[in-house]
């Protein structure tokens, strides 16, 4: 008989690793960080079993943390003490994202910090930018968010992270970052962020829900593939120096398309949904929380994500570090 005999090379374990074509690292891992103002806080999100809001006086012991697996790299969010309809905290230079960067720098100087560049966790009514009339304006919200990314920057941020999905977004930030002298500051582009239900978990850590209507008229329709090449052909050609899908899991097909088509590096934003879910069902018995997590990462690696930025890395990195 004249067959394939595929089982060959699944016979042990040692040849299963020999051949196997997708590593996942620890250096893949991007940990997002909640900052709050205050003291001695250490609260957990309720929809989110394992992270936490976290005043500054704790950080250096959540930073050492970190740093002791293995990860080189962290996103910081942060929740401030006043909110305003223009999200003037944002880029106030003794906001708590600009704090809290200053001190990270401070104690890890070799950690990446990456910022999250966006007014929603800032605004009192919730959205991504300034509202008129009931509607987020787009070319208003680009001069306070490239004030957010300069202010960030000068706190000492590695790499500025824009959310917000404005159009012309990466330009707008680009040309303040060279106007203010940060040439070798790069931005990473949420390029293709959908308007996804996986977010819901992610607005109780930033307190960032929508006070009215939604964002759909900014984010992304899920059913949508090519507009998602849009929209990252316009953030490379605005100067992007990553591009990111967000949520991963369920746009894991545009996440290869992107990389087939763009030599940029590619982060995949394992979302807070995607995250809580697997909590719950861990928490009740159904699934086995380490095999179940691990296998998501690594399709998130084989669709073609480099980075992946995920509410597990510190659990998948002791994991990886036990091999």
């Amino acid at each position: 008989m004249n067959f394939q005999r595929h089982r060959r090379l699944r016979k042990s374990a040692s040849m299963r690793s020999l051949v196997r074509e997708t590593h996942l690292h620890v250096s893949d891992f991007i940990y997002p960080l909640f900052f709050v103002e205050g003291e001695n806080i250490k609260k957990e999100v309720p929809s989110m079993p394992g992270v936490y809001h976290l005043s500054l006086d704790l950080l250096q012991e959540e930073v050492k943390e970190i740093e002791s697996l293995g990860i080189q790299s962290i996103i910081v969010f942060g929740v401030p003490a006043e909110k305003d309809d223009c999200g003037s905290s944002a880029y106030d230079h003794n906001g708590i994202v600009q704090k809290a960067i200053a001190q990270i720098k401070e104690v890890a100087p070799s950690l990446t910090v990456i910022a999250d560049t966006c007014l929603c966790q800032f605004t009192d009514h919730g959205h991504c930018g300034v509202i008129e009339n009931g509607e987020v304006l787009n070319d208003e919200t680009l001069t306070l968010l490239a004030k957010t990314a300069v202010s960030q920057a000068k706190a000492g941020a590695d790499i500025i992270a824009p959310s917000n999905m404005m159009d012309g977004f990466v330009a707008a930030i680009r040309q303040g970052l060279d106007e203010a002298g940060f040439y070798d500051v790069p931005i990473m582009s949420y390029a293709v962020k959908y308007a996804s239900s996986f977010y819901g978990p992610f607005r109780d850590a930033a307190h960032s829900t929508p006070q009215f209507g939604d964002r759909k008229t900014y984010q992304m329709d899920p059913a949508n593939r090519l507009e998602a090449l849009r929209e990252a052909e316009s953030d490379v050609a605005e100067g992007a120096d990553f591009l990111m899908v967000k949520p991963a899991l369920s746009y894991l097909d545009i996440l290869r398309e992107l990389k087939d088509r763009y030599p940029l590096p590619l982060v995949a934003y394992n979302v807070s949904g995607e995250y809580s879910m697997i909590k719950a069902a861990a928490m009740n018995g159904w699934v086995d929380e380490k095999s179940i997590v691990l296998e998501k990462l690594i399709s998130m690696k084989r669709a073609g994500a480099d980075l992946i930025i995920t509410y597990f890395a510190k659990d998948a990195a002791r994991w990886l570090n036990e091999k």
